[in-house]
């Protein structure tokens, strides 16, 4: 690998490879260097190696066969604390605090002997723009304040080599931004940062180099500015991506599912969801857009049947379902795609055993009488979904657990759409998925609302919202913002309906 850094690569990995005991071949033959003060991208489909390249770097793992060159050293580390003393840290996507301390807590945790001051943890919020409440208790702040106290955790160790697995996955936009700005003050103060994606928007606006990675092989390195998303998305699948979804004209049917009134009970004791009235469309998609929390999940899983509306109302084909469980609802065409697959699927269970999961209770064709299930027919089914939705699996036997994030959610939707469902509520569908992943899902839901079906696409992902929704609205504090099409909104009318104003309110200039 030749090198970009004006002085000497502070990081430098040649010829990495990473077999793992199952005989999976994780890294074949990676070079990668990082240089002083820069933030390097490391993007690629789920199962390209990002996360496992850095975990060696991190001493969490070690290299089946390569050389680590840390600061002009060869080096072999047995641990991560071994990647410490060399000012290595890592923030894992699963955030690694203890939810009963507080912030101040969190941060000193694990540093023995050397315990920061709280005037030197204050110090380093100033200097790198990561404010957050150190009293406060780590489970009753939001997930974007826990994102930076990890980062402030590793800083109080000293490190200057910063490894960021997926940071911004449970962030809102205003969280990414400030998040963002951090960053980039760490950079200016010297510090080196991997920043591990597969946001392609996100890489091309935070990283100053990109390193792309394919099965588990470098497909090339490129100056951010010197980059476009197509590029990129084609260096990480190895063609041309439909970064635009194309739609066949809106033509809707009658109305599918209506809510009206709807009041929903959060987990906090306090209204999720507080008067909401909307309906979809059979040949409609619907979205629902919003920073996460404003209570979407409470009324998606109101919506499936999981929780009960303190009042309200909710008719679907006609008929009123507001008292119905979850079976009888999906035995009159409701699907429900939830936003984790972890919750979907059981995940020591076999691909043939998550097969009938949701159908179990009501599906004569694959339940007899007797409540024993019709092992033939949960096969053919079974294997219909990995054909027609093409879930990539070593068998029909193998765990859900080893399936990549996109194959596992490729055997939710299939699972749910092979029920030939009349509404779809999908959640986050795309959420963790690379961008061959994304643009396979986006393009099922445009074919089942070109089908006839009607869709209720609940995601935090604007681009997803105005790409794919027919007409959508804003949720904030468990309310509407306003019903709108997607081409009838402008940009910065969106930001204030994010922001909790309404539309009827930023038209009569009332903000």
């Amino acid at each position: 690998m030749s090198s970009h850094c004006i002085d000497k690569p502070v990081v430098l990995m040649r010829d990495i490879v990473k077999v793992f005991p199952d005989g999976t071949i994780a890294l074949r033959g990676v070079d990668f260097e990082l240089c002083r003060g820069e933030i390097h991208g490391l993007l690629g489909e789920n199962g390209a190696g990002k996360t496992t390249l850095m975990k060696i770097l991190a001493g969490l793992l070690k290299p089946t066969r390569g050389e680590v060159i840390v600061k002009g050293r060869r080096v072999k580390f047995r641990n991560p604390t071994d990647a410490l003393r060399l000012g290595i840290g890592i923030v894992m996507q699963g955030l690694s605090l203890v939810p009963v301390f507080t912030a101040y807590e969190n941060i000193v945790l694990g540093s023995g002997h050397r315990k920061p001051s709280r005037e030197s943890i204050e110090k380093l919020m100033r200097e790198t723009g990561l404010i957050i409440p150190l009293d406060a208790v780590i489970e009753n702040l939001s997930f974007g304040v826990r994102q930076k106290v990890e980062i402030l955790k590793m800083l109080a160790l000293n490190v200057d080599i910063l490894i960021l697995d997926e940071p911004t996955t449970n962030l809102s936009p205003s969280e990414t931004r400030e998040l963002f700005k951090s960053l980039k003050k760490l950079r200016e103060s010297g510090k080196s940062i991997v920043f591990i994606s597969h946001k392609i928007r996100e890489v091309l606006e935070v990283t100053d180099r990109v390193t792309v990675l394919r099965k588990g092989r470098v497909m090339g390195s490129v100056e951010t500015q010197k980059t476009n998303p197509r590029e990129l998305a084609k260096m990480m699948v190895e063609r041309e991506v439909e970064l635009v979804i194309e739609k066949p004209p809106y033509n809707p049917g009658g109305v599918a599912l209506s809510v009206e009134d709807l009041e929903v009970m959060g987990d906090l004791g306090v209204p999720a969801v507080k008067g909401v009235s909307f309906s979809v469309n059979y040949g409609e998609i619907f979205g629902i857009a919003g920073v996460e929390g404003n209570g979407q999940i409470e009324l998606a899983e109101t919506l499936a049947g999981i929780r009960k509306p303190l009042r309200g109302r909710i008719v679907m084909n006609g008929d009123d379902i507001t008292k119905l469980d979850v079976s009888e609802r999906y035995k009159r065409g409701l699907a429900y795609i939830p936003e984790d697959r972890k919750v979907a699927l059981i995940m020591e269970f076999s691909v043939l055993e998550n097969t009938p999961l949701t159908e179990i209770s009501y599906n004569k064709e694959l339940v007899n009488r007797m409540g024993f299930m019709k092992i033939k027919r949960i096969l053919e089914k079974s294997m219909a979904i990995i054909e027609q939705y093409g879930v990539v699996t070593p068998s029909i036997y193998a765990p859900a657990r080893s399936l990549s994030g996109g194959n596992q959610q490729r055997l939710v939707v299939g699972r749910e759409l092979m029920k030939d469902p009349r509404v779809i509520i999908a959640v986050q569908p795309t959420r963790g998925l690379d961008v061959a992943a994304t643009e396979y899902v986006r393009n099922l839901l445009v074919k089942m609302r070109s089908s006839g079906k009607a869709v209720i696409l609940i995601s935090s992902d604007l681009d997803e919202i105005l790409g794919l929704s027919d007409r959508f609205t804003v949720m904030y504090n468990g309310r509407f913002m306003g019903i709108l099409e997607p081409d009838k909104v402008t940009d910065e009318e969106l930001g204030l309906m994010m922001g909790g104003y309404t539309y009827e309110e930023i038209k009569a200039r009332k903000v």
